[in-house]
């Protein structure tokens, strides 16, 4: 299998090598996205149950100072609206703050994730060039070559001129899978971030609303004012 892979490489020809590069590079980046999504989604998740923990129990100053050192894409957007909170604006001026932080983090998460695409695409043009150029060197050399050797002779050289078509889209399809697969983590990530802001809103918009006095006397109210009646009627 070792042994076949080699001889697959070498009659190749050149742009097997320039595929090769092409097919290590989107491995690395595809393999640092996917650490980089994944570790962005578990820290996301942790940070946002302990700023959601300490709204909820009203603690503002500790859910900013949380977010001011943790760092995480999910705090840093959180943040920005406990920033306004905190200065007593409008649910309005909340919402685009955290909107503005929201922006500032995506194209941290989707950094060098279009790459992939782009090396795909590269991959197979690549292919189709050698192969492109291995057929007119097939072409070339048959011209001169012995009439009774010219059909094995172009055979051969076509088969290996083919190589390098079938080695780019061996390189570009497990690229655009990955793609695919980056690409939706993102997504999940971004979704989680909006759901994220509408909770924390939420929970901002509830904690600003005046909640009923245990006991209330409005019932008293009524009876007070018939005391005079009363009064009067005994009188």
């Amino acid at each position: 299998m070792i042994e076949t892979a080699i001889r697959f490489f070498q009659e190749g020809g050149f742009f097997m090598f320039p595929i090769a590069f092409i097919l290590v590079i989107g491995l690395i980046v595809a393999i640092e996205r996917y650490v980089y999504l994944s570790a962005q989604k578990v820290t996301n998740r942790r940070d946002f149950r302990q700023l959601h923990h300490k709204l909820a129990n009203r603690d503002l100053r500790g859910a900013l100072n949380y977010a001011n050192e943790s760092g995480s894409a999910m705090s840093a957007m959180i943040g920005a609206g406990l920033q306004r909170l905190a200065r007593r604006q409008s649910r309005e001026d909340i919402e685009y703050a955290m909107e503005e932080g929201l922006l500032e983090v995506m194209p941290r998460l989707e950094k060098r994730t279009q790459y992939l695409s782009t090396l795909a695409n590269v991959s197979t043009l690549l292919g189709l060039l050698g192969t492109i150029i291995g057929l007119i060197a097939a072409f070339t050399a048959v011209a001169s070559a012995d009439p009774a050797e010219k059909a094995s002779l172009l055979s051969q050289s076509i088969s290996v001129a083919m190589n390098t078509t079938a080695f780019g889209l061996i390189s570009a399809i497990p690229l655009l899978l990955l793609h695919s697969v980056l690409q939706t983590k993102t997504n999940e990530i971004v979704d989680s971030f909006e759901m994220a802001g509408v909770k924390v809103l939420n929970l901002v918009a509830d904690g600003r609303a005046p909640a009923p006095a245990a006991g209330s006397q409005k019932p008293a109210a009524p009876a007070a004012a018939d005391k005079p009646a009363n009064a009067g009627s005994v009188a």
